[in-house]
């Protein structure tokens, strides 16, 4: 039996070939895992657990289907995630970050936006969002003046991505290293950069794995008692 980590869906109704593709994820791959683990950005927008239009109930019955025990983690584009949410799907929500020890080894969970210390201004931003303040504001207002400030906040977003250079969008290394030696794990899993891969972190003697976004591919972590694997299948 294994563990499965994915993050960086972004699921949304305008894009119904991912969707179909998380769903027969779910029934083909997830069904078989000891654990699956969902490290932030699950959907593209989550305007708060009182939503729930047919496209968010469907998604949420899929995940009610698996039995096995399962956690979410927030991103920058589901913070919203809350208790309603966990209660209906059977997920345990986990804090950012979260460290585990899973088959003998420590491992360090993330979604990974904090580790992108170069990027200032949206440092500034995730503070924000972070914020329980800031989001319980956010609830108090009707779903349409959420989705309007959720639909604005992402086309600020995509602005921002094309006027920044990429490696300031990257996450910073030496944050990295040092989140890695306090907390003391040899490894990093994180998703949020959309930059699939596993990197060596010589200063610890570990690695750091990079989830990947599902576009043209879909991506998963499977891990077992043997080692772990970065998988990858077609979409599109």
């Amino acid at each position: 039996m294994s563990y499965i980590f994915i993050s960086d869906l972004h699921l949304d109704e305008t894009s119904p070939d991912i969707t179909q593709a998380f769903l027969h994820f779910i029934e083909n791959t997830a069904v078989d895992a000891e654990k699956l683990y969902i490290l932030g950005d699950f959907f593209e927008v989550w305007l708060g657990d009182d939503h729930d239009n047919p496209f968010n109930q469907r998604i949420m019955t899929a995940l009610a289907s698996l039995s096995m025990p399962k956690f979410i983690m927030h991103g920058n584009r589901d913070f919203l995630i809350g208790q309603n949410f966990c209660e209906q799907t059977g997920f345990e929500l986990l804090p950012d970050p979260t460290r585990l020890t899973l088959f003998n080894t420590p491992v360090l969970l993330m979604h990974g936006d904090s580790l992108c210390t170069r990027d200032e201004d949206y440092m500034e931003v995730r503070a924000m969002l972070r914020n329980p303040a800031f989001q319980a504001e956010l609830l108090g207002k009707s779903l349409e003046e959420r989705a309007a400030i959720a639909s604005d906040a992402r086309s600020q977003s995509k602005q921002h991505t094309r006027e920044s250079a990429m490696d300031i969008m990257d996450v910073t290394p030496s944050e990295v290293v040092r989140v890695m030696q306090t907390q003391n794990v040899p490894l990093l899993i994180h998703g949020h950069t959309h930059r699939p891969q596993i990197h060596d972190v010589p200063e610890v003697k570990g690695q750091r794995v990079v989830l990947g976004d599902w576009d043209a591919n879909g991506w998963y972590l499977d891990m077992d008692q043997n080692g772990f694997s970065l998988e990858s299948f077609p979409i599109t």
